[in-house]
């Protein structure tokens, strides 16, 4: 059974736009017929940079673990297209390998910022938009958050970060914008690809599954849902 989602007229705004996730996605609301404005720290038309045809999103370069240039982009996405209807906060990393008492601080302060300090920041000046147009949140945690593992604590804690802060915002604006969160366990990208050669790669999520149940967070069809993490977890 297909299904079709239509979101002509609306304005979602994709951080991390330029990733395997962010591409997938912003491909995803675009065929849905939204307006994407994407946002990444890398430039479009560079190595690292994913997303096949740039022109087809509005994008803003900035560096959303700083508030001042996420103030800005968000404002700048209002100012030219009117409206804020979805923020799905897409960018985030991986770090691992290191046990908690060989973990740098730097390692910390890198996740936190890059999987949590985005999202919180995305979120707290999209909020007032999205109140506007009772629009809707979807950020990205991840299936190894719900519980501790051995060698990437520190990016667990981050992404469990992200689910309460979900539903903290679902709490804070019921009835005005919805707020929810997916679980990935391994995505299929290229970068997991390279750091983890030997796994079974068919038993890794698609970019573009993933990107279809964000559309159905956004959508009607999930209009009771807020404060929700979602299992995408493939076959694994």
């Amino acid at each position: 059974m297909s299904v079709e989602f239509d979101f002509g007229g609306e304005i979602a705004l994709v951080t991390g736009v330029g990733g395997a996730l962010g591409s997938a996605v912003a491909n995803a609301f675009l065929e849905a017929g939204t307006t994407v404005c994407g946002s990444d720290i890398i430039e479009p038309n560079t190595e690292d940079f994913l997303l096949s045809d740039p022109d087809s999103v509005d994008f803003y370069q900035a560096d959303f673990s700083d508030e001042e240039a996420v103030a800005e982009t968000v404002d700048a996405v209002v100012d030219e297209h009117g409206r804020l209807d979805y923020l799905l906060n897409i960018a985030g990393t991986w770090r691992g390998g290191t046990p908690i008492h060989e973990t740098d601080v730097d390692t910390f302060d890198f996740l936190f910022d890059v999987n949590l300090k985005t999202m919180f920041l995305a979120s707290k000046h999209a909020v007032p938009h999205l109140r506007e147009t009772k629009g809707a949140i979807v950020s990205v945690s991840a299936r190894s958050s719900l519980e501790g593992g051995d060698g990437d604590g520190i990016y667990r804690a981050s992404k469990a970060g992200v689910r309460l802060l979900t539903e903290t915002i679902a709490a804070e604006n019921l009835g005005a914008v919805r707020a929810n969160a997916v679980m990935p366990s391994v995505i299929d990208t290229p970068m997991n690809r390279e750091m983890m050669p030997d796994s079974d790669f068919e038993t890794w999520v698609d970019p573009k599954d993933i990107a279809d149940v964000m559309l159905f967070l956004c959508s009607d069809a999930a209009t009771v849902t807020s404060g929700a993490a979602v299992p995408v977890y493939g076959e694994v």
